[in-house]
């Protein structure tokens, strides 16, 4: 196959367009174009066009890594798994993530952290945070760590019980709701009981100060 044009990719800089006799177009990035001295009429057998895609695909998938990443932080097991939808092999996704790791795009004890921070903010409890860990891959041995950040579980129990029954301290149906609620937000059934326990005699003995 001859080289019929070469010339710089207007869409992605440091990205060369290299159009052949036969109507295809090689996207190569500058590396390749010395590697294998790109040139206007030059001739490329078919072995060096299918090396040259290829080093092109791992190319675009490590800059979609890079993009991606310094979007969106996830784990390494995350960035594996998209990495592998995009037709990364295993090799080259152990080469990516490394060098991800290296320019400090991915980290997953950093991760892990994060993922704790955000979702204690959103009010929710040790289990449902464990469970936001598995399910983006962090490894376990980053959880306990991470987890140390927690602050109490009662505190947050009792401002979501305070906030979602003041005035509705009579109603089983509305302790049964809020109860419910944040066993499903990740919080223990004992924590949950003995909180609601202390709001009722809490609010049993304001009542009892009022009639006074």
């Amino acid at each position: 196959m001859i080289v019929q044009e070469l010339e710089p990719d207007r869409n992605r800089e440091g990205r060369w367009l290299a159009t052949l006799d036969d109507g295809r177009k090689l996207r190569v990035g500058e590396q390749e174009v010395l590697d294998y001295s790109l040139y206007v009429g030059c001739e490329l057998t078919e072995e060096q066009i299918g090396e040259m895609e290829e080093m092109a695909g791992r190319s675009r998938r490590r800059e979609r890594a890079i993009d991606l990443l310094s979007r969106k932080p996830m784990s390494e097991k995350e960035l594996s798994d998209r990495l592998f939808r995009w037709g990364a092999g295993e090799e080259e996704i152990r080469d990516v993530c490394q060098r991800m790791e290296q320019l400090g795009y991915l980290d997953d004890s950093a991760y892990a952290g994060r993922i704790v921070r955000h979702y204690t903010s959103k009010g929710y409890g040790e289990r449902r945070i464990r469970d936001e860990l598995y399910r983006r891959g962090v490894p376990r041995e980053m959880w306990d760590q991470a987890l140390e950040e927690l602050p109490d579980p009662q505190d947050t129990v009792e401002s979501y019980i305070s906030a979602h029954l003041k005035g509705k301290s009579g109603d089983p149906k509305e302790f049964k709701r809020v109860s419910d609620a944040l066993v499903r937000r990740g919080f223990s059934w004992s924590t949950v009981s003995e909180a609601m326990n202390r709001f009722r005699r809490e609010e049993k003995l304001n009542g009892e100060e009022e009639d006074f």
